[in-house]
């Protein structure tokens, strides 16, 4: 299987058009405040159209009421909503049936006790991805740049795709793909040179690693079978 490169946090035409020209397979775009890369609907509008059958659109929201995720919907049309913050199982199938889009529930890990949550979401999110658990003393609940310990998903089994953030960079997506199995990976602060300012060179080096691992792997696979 493809191994699913999401850039998240974008929010410039260039850096934009650098993951779009690198091949990603979706693009972020964060809809919360206290982010630095928080994007306003105007803006989200602005870059909206020259995303259109290049990859998949995802919006980030954390714990947004039903107002904002409709203003989302209307500026830029997003093809998969990334809910990040303490949305729960009841709250997810709500979103589904209001909105038709098909969900990406993000989950906070810093022990194996983080992963008791799964069966719940997995039975209604299309999708999960495994972040690390963010301090308690955090104004937000991603793109901190942290890693956890990638062996608390070894052997991992799920029925629904999952994703995997939290620290990643081009120099250790190899290790992290290898130990999880992660069909998908997810960057924001390992492509920028600053809190929410995205480096089109470290983008464009990101997505090559990830195809790098991707084609080890697949040929480790081969000689498998």
């Amino acid at each position: 299987m493809p191994l699913i490169v999401k850039i998240c946090g974008l929010s410039t035409i260039e850096t934009l058009d650098a993951a779009l020209q690198a091949g990603a397979d979706m693009v972020g775009f964060v809809f919360f405040p206290p982010s630095p890369r928080h994007l306003e609907l105007p803006r989200a509008r602005e870059l909206s159209p020259q995303v259109r059958g290049r990859a998949g659109k995802v919006a980030l929201t954390v714990d947004a009421d039903d107002a904002t995720l409709s203003g989302i919907m209307e500026a830029m049309r997003p093809d998969l909503l990334q809910l990040h913050g303490k949305e729960t199982v009841a709250r997810i199938r709500e979103i589904k049936r209001l909105f038709g889009l098909p969900v990406m529930k993000a989950i906070g890990v810093e022990t194996a006790a983080d992963l008791a949550e799964l069966p719940g979401y997995a039975a209604v999110a299309d999708r999960l991805l495994f972040d690390a658990r963010p301090p308690k003393d955090a104004t937000r609940p991603g793109g901190l740049g942290v890693p956890f310990d990638w062996r608390l998903l070894e052997n991992l089994s799920l029925k629904v795709p999952f994703m995997l953030s939290g620290g990643l960079a081009a120099g250790n997506i190899h290790d992290a793909v290898c130990i999880t199995r992660a069909g998908g990976v997810d960057v924001s602060s390992g492509v920028e040179s600053a809190p929410g300012v995205k480096d089109a060179g470290m983008i464009r080096d990101f997505i090559r690693a990830a195809r790098a691992t991707e084609t080890s792997l697949r040929e480790v696979t081969s000689h498998v079978e």
